[in-house]
């Protein structure tokens, strides 16, 4: 009797345990507090990165244009048209390495030589060729 009153006592108190006991089940006030700061740090990290993919792209499309303009320096009287500096602009902005870039220019030089041998008069040089006259 003794041990049968013994089992019921050990089972009572194990369910007690079991049922009563609040321990770990909730989220103490410091969990709460560094899971909100770490949210909060992981918003400012997203702003930050979006506003600086923002700008490189802006600065890749300034890059560009300075390029371009430092091409039309050695422009003639016969030209590449709009369509050869479109070319340019978007060669130069997709390539993804200073040898894209080269090739980029390179192309955009031979257009500019191409143009050149069309000097002699406006004739020549709009006709079939692309290039215009200025």
């Amino acid at each position: 009797m003794k041990s049968t009153k013994c089992r019921k006592n050990l089972k009572d108190f194990l369910a007690s345990l079991r049922f009563n006991s609040k321990k770990g089940q909730g989220m103490s006030l410091n969990v709460i507090i560094i899971a909100a700061l770490a949210l909060v740090v992981l918003v400012v990290l997203i702003v930050i990165f979006t506003q600086q993919s923002t700008k490189f792209g802006v600065k890749v499309g300034e890059e560009t244009k300075t390029e371009l303009a430092k091409m039309r320096i050695f422009y003639g009287q016969c030209q590449p048209g709009k369509a050869f500096e479109d070319r340019f602009t978007s060669d130069y902005e997709s390539a993804t390495s200073a040898e894209d870039k080269d090739v980029a220019e390179s192309n955009f030089r031979s257009e500019i030589d191409r143009c050149k041998e069309f000097t002699s008069d406006k004739d020549s040089c709009e006709s079939n060729s692309g290039c215009i006259w200025s």
